[in-house]
């Protein structure tokens, strides 16, 4: 059985992260529209971007 073989693009993104005044982090991704995240740290909110990139990557 021959072996398919599986591209992937990896691509890399500057994230925007804001301390907000209630705790926590919001980030955006200024190169993709829309793509914005939070988290309660940010070791969540990083993580958190990371799927949203990853979703808006599906979605377009």
């Amino acid at each position: 059985m021959a072996k398919k073989k599986i591209k992937k693009d990896i691509l890399t993104f500057n994230a925007v992260f804001s301390e907000e005044d209630a705790g926590g982090y919001s980030v955006s991704v200024p190169a993709l529209p829309g793509c914005f995240s939070q988290g309660d740290d940010f070791e969540e909110a990083a993580k958190n971007i990371a799927e949203a990139i990853e979703l808006y990557k599906v979605a377009t």
